[in-house]
């Protein structure tokens, strides 16, 4: 075993020892040797010999081979789709159009979610300018993969080169319908614009905003309005955008930019009311660039006041998170009452009172409720001096305490000496329920007789009679309520409570009364909303000639309102006469009202600021009727240049198409004089 163990120590060879470990002095990179073997490359493949084909013999074994390379490639894998696109476009560069096609179909059954396939087969048929085979294909994609935008974007581009405006619009709907991501309504939106299509692009909006509530693309959609000068439009979706949201999802970018908005109208109360408004509701570290901007607008355009009014909130903001933090943090409390007191109004300090002593100290310790029972203390002393100690909810409370403890005559004397003593409509609406509750009618009548002594423009109270009335069967004295209602002469909604008496009547099917009452409403005021009630009355009446008489009020109705100078109202009493006329009328009648119809122009005007300096010109959109048009010289002239507009631009279209039938272009211009 020693001897095999010393020969093989004898056959391991014996490392070389460098003795030199010097460099060399020339030094060879590894570049070197690359270009070095790349120019001692012996085995170089010659370029294949170029083929002529001279007759269609030679070119048709030509295609053959090709075919067959082609075929063999896909037989050994039909997945690679590179070879299906190739052998297409091969084919294609033949123009051999039906065999690509054929070789595209047979990709599609292989992998038909392939996006590239489907983009290569459509630009074949668009490049060789087959249209309808790009539909068609356009139309297999995006109902095969209708999450693919790809599809739809060529789609619609495609319709659009082409002028078929009708076209890429429905495909743009039928997008739509699969509710994509947000650029895909974005682009919609700028297609219709291209086409000064407004109208379609705001209903557009309105479905985008659904789809995607967003904060952003509420601020999208009136900054639209807004670009376009439909500044109430702007108006009215910042203010369904804060309804939307609520309180639970508010954010402080959607009023900055309401608050933006209203200051480039020059709205400035406005402004502050949404700054206030927002500022009372987001926490103060979700509204940082609301206090900014607040500041800077009250540093631009308040006063002394308004910038005092930002401390203020600064600091309400502080003591709102103190007492989020701590609750039963008092010495907090009596900060920030102090602080409400000497600024907030009468109903805000009594809700920081409430907040304040709804905090009950959490252990019978002496040391904490010596600090709560101030509070108590405070709050009594705030109503006695500075709201005059009226006290309507320790009336409501103590009466509600006495029928706890079944004492029903001291509750019902503790509310009638509050109503002697301090007469308030609260307290007037618990009494009253409370003797609904028992039924004691009688009692509620001389209630409502009171209360309607102490606030007879309350129309709310009216109403409320009138209806108690009408539900214990008395209707001659429900009658007589509303009478005496309608003829006081100062209410706060009277709108309110003589729709209330008309839909009294239609109730009581008094159909002559209610014609009555709508001719004595239309003595005080002739509002369009007036007219068409009316009219939609007589309409649903349902008995014989309710068509004519329809007609005949909204007629009256045009006369009465041709002097008006609010023209939307006019133009809305005439949209509701020409939906009636399309329902039942007939086509002489609609014909009629269409005449009446007026045309929608873009004025400028002047804008002149509070002072009376000018602030430069605004756009605005006004109604010519056409018995004003008549009246107007100028618009007259307006209207011949238009025609010798059109007229010069039919015979520079003559000039450059000398083929067409002349008397069809006679005939155009007698109609259009």
């Amino acid at each position: 075993m020693a001897a095999s163990t010393a020969a093989g120590k004898q056959r391991i060879p014996k490392v070389a020892k460098v003795k030199n470990k010097a460099p060399a002095e020339v030094q060879i990179t590894a570049e070197q040797l690359l270009r070095e073997a790349k120019e001692r490359e012996l085995e170089l493949l010659p370029p294949p010999p170029q083929q002529k084909i001279t007759d269609e013999e030679e070119l048709n074994d030509y295609k053959l081979r090709k075919r067959k390379t082609f075929e063999d490639n896909i037989r050994k894998n039909r997945t690679v789709i590179s070879n299906w696109i190739k052998y297409a476009q091969w084919e294609e560069s033949l123009k051999e159009i039906q065999r690509a096609r054929s070789i595209y179909e047979r990709a599609l059954d292989v992998d038909y979610r392939n996006i590239t396939l489907w983009l290569k087969y459509a630009e074949m048929e668009m490049k060789n300018r087959q249209v309808n085979h790009a539909r068609n294909i356009w139309d297999r994609a995006i109902t095969t993969l209708p999450r693919v935008n790809q599809f739809w974007y060529k789609y619609t581009y495609m319709e659009e080169m082409l002028g078929n405006i009708a076209g890429a619009r429905q495909v743009f709907e039928r997008w739509m319908e699969w509710q994509p991501e947000e650029q895909a309504w974005h682009s919609y939106i700028n297609f219709e614009l291209r086409y000064k299509e407004v109208d379609r692009a705001r209903t557009i909006y309105e479905r985008f905003v659904l789809v995607h509530p967003d904060v952003k693309n509420w601020i999208k959609y009136a900054r639209f309005e807004e670009k376009h000068a439909y500044f109430a439009h702007a108006r009215k979706v910042y203010e369904r955008a804060v309804e939307f949201f609520g309180d639970e999802h508010m954010d402080e970018h959607l009023y900055v930019a309401f608050a933006k908005f209203e200051e480039n109208q020059k709205e400035f109360e406005r402004v502050r009311v949404i700054y206030k408004y927002a500022l009372d509701r987001i926490s103060k570290q979700d509204a940082q660039e609301l206090f900014k901007n607040y500041t800077i607008f009250e540093k631009k355009f308040g006063d002394r006041r308004g910038i005092e009014d930002i401390i203020v909130s600064k600091r309400r903001f502080q003591y709102e998170e103190e007492v989020k933090a701590n609750p039963h943090n008092y010495d907090a409390w009596f900060d920030y009452l102090r602080l409400v007191e000497s600024d907030a109004e009468a109903e805000a300090v009594r809700e920081v009172y409430e907040r304040a002593i709804a905090n009950v100290p959490p252990i019978q310790e002496k040391r904490h409720w010596k600090r709560y029972i101030y509070l108590w203390i405070n709050y009594a002393l705030y109503e006695e001096l500075e709201a005059k100690f009226t006290f309507a909810k320790m009336w409501i409370l103590y009466a509600q305490f006495e029928i706890r403890q079944k004492n029903l005559s001291l509750a019902r004397r503790a509310l009638g000496t509050s109503i002697g003593k301090c007469p308030k409509n609260k307290l007037f609406k618990v009494y009253i329920e409370l003797e609904l509750q028992l039924r004691e009618f009688d009692r509620c009548r001389k209630l409502y007789e009171k209360f309607l002594e102490f606030g007879p423009e309350n129309c709310t109270s009216w109403i409320k009679f009138a209806e108690l009335e009408t539900i214990l069967g008395d209707i001659d004295r429900a009658r007589a309520i509303y009478e005496l209602a309608i003829s006081q002469p100062r209410l706060d909604m009277p709108e309110v409570l003589w729709k209330s008496y008309i839909d009294f009547e239609i109730e009581q099917e008094e159909t002559e009364r209610t014609r009555n009452l709508y001719r004595r409403l239309l003595q005080r005021t002739q509002h369009v909303k007036v007219w068409i009630s009316f009219a939609q009355f007589e309409l649903s009446s349902g008995k014989e000639g309710s068509l004519a008489k329809c007609r005949q009020i909204y007629e009256e109705a045009n006369k009465t309102m041709r002097n008006c100078e609010e023209k939307e109202e006019r133009l809305m009493l005439l949209e509701s006469w020409r939906s009636f006329e399309e329902e039942f009328g007939t086509a002489s009648d609609k014909e009629r009202v269409d005449k009446l119809m007026p045309e929608k122009v873009k004025k400028r005007r002047k804008v002149q600021t509070d002072d009376g300096s000018d602030a430069g010109w605004e756009e605005y959109f006004d109604y010519i009727f056409p018995e004003d048009a008549a009246n107007q010289p100028n618009l007259k002239l307006l209207a011949m240049a238009k025609l010798w507009k059109k007229q010069q631009q039919e015979k520079e279209d003559a000039e450059h198409h000398p083929d067409e039938d002349v008397d069809e272009k006679r005939q155009h211009l007698s109609k259009a004089l």
